[in-house]
């Protein structure tokens, strides 16, 4: 009977060994079902170069990741990391070159930083009793601000010495991965080799319980708070390295990444578990489906809805997960895997199967018939606005007649992710790459990468700092200004006061175009600039910043918008009073705005022939990548447009 039963119980044992190997490590077979099936997919996703492309993609967000991944095992969150990582490289830039402090001392003043904000949170949370979420999406904000403040919106070139955490080791080895490396090992080893580590998972599981059995709660939630604020200060360092340069505006919506990167790594929002290895892996899903499909040309706003679908997904198998009382990697725990296991690994296994699925179908669909020979990568700056909108419409209709293959993609305002894409332009072997910056020094480091591979770069709008790029399609920003300063002063006879709606705060287009109507306003003593405030080149923000400068001044005779969208928001402000009473001028001579001017409500726009920029740019970079000689700058036209002469603009 021994003998008969013995390989049952080693049959069942190993079947449920399998299901708990299979349940715990979900997200890592999910991981290897994406690389599958994108190697499958592109012959160069499956190459050194682009796999290190994908570590160095990843290391930001893992970094932060892991700093995140002890907040949420506590049954905590932390929405501030992203402005936190901005705010420490900024102290970091600003202390080492403006202020001229030694290197080593501001390195330790933007991580103490970090820790600084962390321990404001986790006081807040801990003795404020204030909801995490509220907490930090307060820290959220203040450190966006305290970074625009130091830095007054425009990026800190970063000092040489710490550069270099950006670069390679024998060149090959990014150092952004050694870091990562690093971190996600220090977290293993806080979580589950200390009693800090120990804590965590038992406050995040009963965080009564663990008051009771003597823990004291309050001052490890601190501590967890201050460990988040020290990875994010040492992932603001990786980022700010990447890009050469401090940027306020850097790692925006990175939180929402970090914490989608720890729930997908198999982490529970409710608390009490979580694990280093499941949010590295976590996080490395995210980069390789990014990298894949910008190697597969999807639509950027398509792979927007696949990230969507992979971390509903993620956060629907942790529902799963916890229904089925597993505990996925957290503080070991007894008690058999019960009913609910054996189909958790199937779950896992369609959930990963559906992504390639979805991943495969999208490329498939969006690449379609692939019969070009060429291939040329456009990263614009963002398609969140109409002007890069025509741009890109520009761009597609001359690729479309060329018999060229293009694929566009969105950096969304984000210098790191517009690096990525290049990046990925340059290991996929496209013949030319075309770049709108987003900053036109943060771009430099991937730019040199393409000009190393001999992939020639066009710059289209804004130029690149420190790298070449063939040639420069670009209208004029800073004689655009001037042009909307005289036109403006003209219209108000050279007397009366004005207010100016800015763009982002940090963006070259914002500061050059600033610039130049500051320049040119100069011209005419009569006319006073009372207000000037930024509205991010969105329609909905110049209409609230226009109404809360009119409150303020009332007798306004004069609007520059350093946009088309944020000029007809200011129009919306100024109700009948707009073209009657005040003069609005705005920037870029997008459809609505020529529409406004023809119907007297916006009095100019300075256009510049988006449509023309992106067809000239692939024009360009067709020749480029031939060999052809290409100027090394090309003007499109500028003008500025009135009623007068609105009907015959094209």
């Amino acid at each position: 009977m021994t003998t008969d039963t013995a390989p049952k119980a080693t049959g069942a044992g190993g079947g449920r060994a399998l299901g708990r190997i299979l349940l715990d490590n979900g997200a890592l077979t999910a991981l290897v079902v994406l690389v599958v099936a994108l190697s499958l997919l592109s012959g160069d996703f499956l190459t050194t170069q682009n796999l290190l492309n994908v570590g160095v993609q990843a290391a930001v967000t893992a970094i932060l990741a892991f700093g995140v991944t002890f907040v949420i095992v506590s049954a905590g969150i932390d929405l501030s990391v992203g402005s936190v990582a901005a705010l420490s490289a900024t102290v970091l830039a600003w202390l080492a070159t403006s202020e001229g402090v030694p290197v080593w001392i501001a390195v330790l003043l933007a991580v103490a930083t970090g820790i600084a904000c962390g321990l404001v949170n986790g006081a807040l949370v801990a003795y404020g009793k204030l909801p995490p979420f509220i907490a930090t999406l307060a820290m959220l904000s203040i450190g966006r601000g305290l970074s625009l403040v130091i830095s007054q919106g425009s990026p800190i070139a970063f000092p040489d010495a710490v550069s270099r955490i950006g670069d390679t080791l024998g060149g090959w080895l990014p150092v952004p991965v050694l870091v990562m490396v690093a971190m996600g090992l220090l977290t293993a080893l806080i979580l589950n080799r200390s009693y800090l580590g120990r804590s965590l998972y038992a406050i995040g599981g009963n965080e009564e319980a663990a008051r009771l059995s003597g823990l004291r709660v309050t001052r490890h939630k601190v501590v967890v708070y201050a460990l988040s604020g020290l990875f994010a200060a040492v992932a603001g360092v990786v980022l700010a390295s990447r890009l050469s340069s401090a940027q306020p505006q850097a790692a925006q919506g990175y939180e929402l990444d970090a914490i989608a990167a720890v729930v997908i790594g198999g982490a529970s929002l409710a608390g009490g578990v979580g694990r280093a290895s499941g949010t590295l892996i976590g996080a490395l899903i995210l980069a390789v489906l990014r990298n894949g499909l910008n190697l597969l040309s999807v639509s950027a706003f398509w792979q927007q809805v696949v990230i969507g679908v992979v971390i509903a997904l993620a956060v629907l198998l942790d529902t799963v997960r916890r229904k089925a009382g597993a505990t996925s990697g957290g503080a070991p725990s007894g008690g058999s895997p019960g009913r609910g296991l054996r189909g958790k690994p199937v779950t896992c296994a369609v959930a990963a199967v559906c992504t390639a699925a979805i991943v495969g179908g999208l490329s498939l669909w969006d690449r379609g018939s692939g019969t070009s020979t060429t291939r040329i990568g456009m990263s614009l700056s963002t398609l969140n606005n109409p002007f890069f909108v025509q741009m890109r419409q520009g761009a597609e209709a001359e690729a479309k007649a060329r018999g060229v293959e293009l694929t566009v993609t969105d950096a969304q305002n984000d210098a790191s992710q517009q690096a990525n894409h290049l990046q990925n332009f340059t290991s996929s072997g496209v013949a030319a790459v075309i770049v709108n910056p987003v900053d036109s020094d943060a771009v430099a480091p991937a730019v040199r990468g393409a000009n190393e591979a001999d992939v020639p770069v066009v710059a289209a709008d804004r130029g690149v700092n420190k790298a070449e790029a063939v040639t420069l399609v670009a209208s004029d920003n800073v004689a655009g200004g001037r042009q909307a300063a005289d036109a403006l002063a003209e219209k108000l006879g050279g007397r009366g006061e004005v207010v100016v709606l800015q763009g982002t705060p940090g963006t070259s287009a914002s500061r050059e175009r600033g610039q130049g109507f500051s320049e040119g306003i100069k011209r005419h003593p009569g006319i006073r600039v009372v207000a000037s405030q930024p509205a991010d080149f969105d329609r909905a923000k110049g209409l609230d910043v226009m109404a809360n400068l009119l409150q303020a001044n009332p007798d306004v005779d004069g609007v520059f918008a350093e946009n088309d969208e944020m000029a007809l928001g200011a129009v919306r402000a100024l109700g009948s009073r707009a073209g009657s009473q005040v003069a609005v001028v705005g920037f870029d001579g997008t459809p609505d705005g020529l529409k406004a001017v023809e119907q007297g409500t916006l009095y100019a726009s300075v256009a510049q022939q988006p449509r023309e920029l992106g067809k000239i740019a692939v024009r360009n970079a067709i020749e480029a990548a031939g060999d052809e000689d290409v100027p090394g700058e090309v003007k499109v036209p500028v003008k500025v447009v009135t009623a007068r002469n609105v009907a015959d603009f094209d």
